[in-house]
């Protein structure tokens, strides 16, 4: 006998929210809605879960992101999920939110698909001020998630280029942060925890005198953390 489920099946969505970070300030990619609702309004990524051929909800992220994006690829970790009555007019939907931290250089082709009309990075303090369904507060949390995530863990440093300045580096915690850091105590802290490696480079093409450039010792960061060293600024 076929199994009758007796309470009410509510939509499954994903939602995804990509940071990237590029001259100094953080940004995050958003689509213009190609259909209703919110025709025409700027929202996060996503979609539907396919019920038949996605094999999980990261899976159906992934997907969502290429089909509206064009982006493939993406590392991305679940944020939260989102299910308030009356978020989405169509009707009661849950939404698994995942994030990701990107290297802005890696992936400035974006290319609108599916049900988007545009697609573009926008600068935190551009973002429209009005998003389709919840994803203000999706938005908002994700920022709040990488606060708290960027002042313990070294994840900063997958948003910067590969080989970067201290200077860049001070740039992206103030973005992320929020707040203006005293440059003096930031590098003698940074420097103090043995985790850059400083290269014999400098920068190239800047009027200033040029700096030198470091790269995040990935490694030595696994064998400290395995000795219980703890990141913090």
């Amino acid at each position: 006998m076929p199994y009758t489920y007796e309470y009410p099946r509510p939509s499954v969505t994903v939602d995804c929210i990509l940071f990237g970070f590029d001259e100094g300030e953080l940004k995050i990619l958003l689509i213009q809605r190609g259909g209703e609702p919110f025709k025409g309004m700027w929202a996060l990524p996503g979609g539907f879960l396919d019920i038949d051929s996605d094999p999980s909800l990261e899976y159906a992220a992934k997907r969502e992101l290429e089909e509206e994006t064009g982006l493939t690829n993406v590392f991305m970790e679940q944020l939260y999920t989102f299910g308030d009555s009356g978020r989405d007019p169509r009707g009661r939907t849950v939404s698994a939110a995942y994030y990701a931290l990107l290297k802005l250089s890696d992936y400035q082709k974006v290319q609108a698909g599916t049900d988007a009309d545009n697609v573009r990075w926008f600068g935190l303090s551009e973002v429209p001020k009005d998003l389709a369904f919840d994803h203000e507060k999706i938005v908002a949390m994700a920022i709040e998630r990488l606060k708290g995530k960027v002042r313990y863990q070294p994840i900063g440093f997958e948003l910067l280029p590969e080989k970067f300045t201290l200077s860049e580096l001070q740039h992206l915690y103030e973005a992320v942060l929020g707040v203006e850091l005293d440059k003096r105590n930031f590098r003698k802290k940074i420097l103090k925890m043995d985790l850059l490696i400083g290269l014999d480079e400098k920068q190239e093409g800047v009027a200033h005198r040029a700096a030198q450039l470091f790269k995040f010792d990935k490694k030595r960061y696994e064998e400290l953390k395995a000795k219980g060293f703890n990141f913090e600024v």
